[in-house]
């Protein structure tokens, strides 16, 4: 069984019709996860799912072998899940430290040491610590959002479609940013609308379609595949 674990997972928002049908994305230690597939396909929904911000029907969701279907985000957060949103995930009005300091939050004990390891990550960071995080960049604003959920010493990253918007050089540079983040040992399950870069640097692709599963391999499986390249990738 994967470390993270959301097994046949069916459900939708509220009252509403299921969105998910029988969907299943998992990610191990030391891999890059990634959920691809055109819009409206259920990526972040599945996301959702496996964070427990909408209600599943049916399937399972585990984190390092415990059933967690039933908690709350806040409780998965305590167990171990960092998960940085698509929207609204720094605040503009505080600095870029403190934004790192409000990570923290759960955290009891000492926390300068994750926020040299966050400086370490993102150099750029430490060169802003004291501006507002309203005024940086697209690019360096999500820095700021990933950089906030390493400061829980997640046992597991979700990352909610962490290039939107940016300019194809800022989008490399944050893919090099969550490779090194991976190579620290912590498994990334990443949902991504720029599927052909994000599957180049993934261990295992989910290609979701209308909330279920089509196609599933490592990152170089699906971008090999005819099907998958004429499908979702531009031939």
């Amino acid at each position: 069984m994967s470390f993270l674990n959301g097994q046949n997972m069916t459900g939708g928002y509220g009252k509403g019709p299921d969105i998910l049908h029988d969907c299943t994305v998992a990610v191990d230690k030391g891999e890059i996860a990634v959920i691809v597939g055109p819009n409206g396909a259920g990526k972040s929904t599945a996301m959702k799912a496996v964070f427990g911000m909408l209600n599943v029907h049916s399937g399972v969701v585990t984190l390092d072998g415990e059933d967690i279907t039933k908690l709350s985000p806040q409780a998965r957060v305590q167990k171990g899940m960092g998960f940085v949103p698509q929207t609204s995930n720094i605040f503009t009005s505080m600095t870029v430290e403190e934004n790192l300091e409000m990570g923290a939050f759960i955290r009891t004990d000492d926390f300068s040491d994750t926020m040299a390891q966050v400086y370490d990550l993102f150099p750029i960071l430490k060169d802003k610590r004291h501006q507002h995080a309203g005024e940086l960049s697209g690019g360096q604003r999500q820095q700021v959002a990933v950089g906030r959920a390493l400061m829980t010493q997640p046992k597991v990253l979700m990352l909610d479609e962490p290039t939107a918007g940016v300019s194809p050089i800022v989008m490399d540079e944050l893919f090099d940013r969550i490779i090194e983040v991976s190579r620290t040992g912590i498994p990334i399950l990443m949902v991504e609308q720029n599927a052909r870069q994000a599957l180049e640097i993934a261990d295992k692709g989910y290609v979701l379609v209308q909330g279920a599963n089509a196609y599933t391999g490592t990152g170089k499986e699906l971008l090999a595949d005819p099907e998958v390249r004429k499908s979702f990738l531009g031939g």
